[in-house]
């Protein structure tokens, strides 16, 4: 006879369990393993989260099989989730979907467009029919793309005429400055959710970012023109977080400078390997200007959303 199915909230002293289930769905969405406990346990400590309400462990003979976790703060009405399965569990898959669903209308409850947002590999291990059979509908693609880092990438790229770059290691302004750029230019990004700088700290966990690696870039005449995030604190590679350039100055290589720079930032640092994630749809040529540079496809997230009318 099979294990009894057991569900329950997760806990701090879940972070090595739900490292070793996140990695062996990495596997096999993806070919190879790429979470790290700090993800596990950022997971576990993540702001406005109660554990013992937003969290689901779903457990067959005491191991692991399923995860789900739920938050809301991307606005009135907008839940965003995390659900992971492996194979050959879809009680579990169902199970868990139910309870995220459940405790979804709870936090949305009284919003005039309640909808539920969950981030899944284009592979993904939980089942697409069953989502679909619950109303779910992919609504954007993300591409994660990756680089391959030599000795020759540390060299130093020729900014643009007249830019300056400054990090913001030391500054407290120029990191509320670095705030106001990225809030500026991916306003009109998918899924862009407008954050106060405090939100904005807690939602970037800024506690193991890194300051020295967020860098501001000046034009003579314009200011600020661009902003790049980057965090050193994933096992597998670097990561480039937010490129942005204010619209007006764009199509001057501010853009491919500043991602060069991250590439040079990486290679000195010993990093083998630097990545960053892309909206397949994005209007500002993102996507063009990354494979110029030599980035590549990794895997795909979609973003499957579900209305969370209620239910009679």
């Amino acid at each position: 006879m099979r294990d009894t199915l057991t569900v329950r909230p997760a806990g701090p002293g879940d972070a090595s369990d739900l490292c070793a289930l996140l990695n062996a769905v990495d596997v096999i969405e993806i070919g190879r393993p790429e979470t790290d406990l700090g993800t596990a346990l950022a997971d576990l400590n993540h702001p406005g989260v109660d554990l013992a309400t937003d969290s689901w462990l779903a457990l067959r003979g005491g191991r692991p099989v399923a995860y789900a976790l739920v938050w809301n703060d991307s606005g009135p009405g907008r839940i965003d989730g995390d659900h992971y399965v492996l194979p050959g569990e879809p009680r579990a898959a169902r199970t868990l979907l139910e309870l995220m669903e459940t405790r979804a209308r709870q936090m949305a409850a009284g919003a005039a467009d309640p909808r539920l947002r969950l981030q899944l590999g284009a592979a993904s291990t939980l089942d697409p029919a069953l989502l679909v059979g619950r109303g779910y509908r992919v609504v954007r693609r993300h591409q994660v793309m990756t680089r391959r880092l030599t000795a020759a990438d540390t060299a130093p790229p020729t900014a643009p005429p007249g830019l300056t770059l400054r990090d913001c290691g030391a500054d407290e302004a120029d990191r509320r400055r670095a705030h106001a750029l990225v809030e500026e230019t991916f306003a009109d990004h998918f899924g862009h959710v407008p954050r106060a700088y405090g939100p904005w700290l807690d939602h970037l966990d800024a506690r193991a970012l890194d300051w020295s690696l967020v860098w501001i870039a000046s034009l003579p005449g314009e200011g600020d023109a661009a902003v790049l995030l980057t965090r050193d604190d994933r096992t597998r590679m670097g990561w480039v977080s937010h490129i942005g350039v204010r619209e007006g100055l764009r199509g001057r290589g501010v853009g491919g400078f500043l991602l060069r720079h991250g590439f040079a930032a990486y290679a000195t640092r010993g990093r083998r390997t630097v990545g960053l994630g892309v909206d397949t749809a994005n209007e500002t040529g993102a996507l063009g200007l990354y494979v110029a540079h030599g980035m590549r496809p990794h895997y795909a997230v979609d973003t499957w959303e579900l209305p969370l009318h209620s239910q009679g």
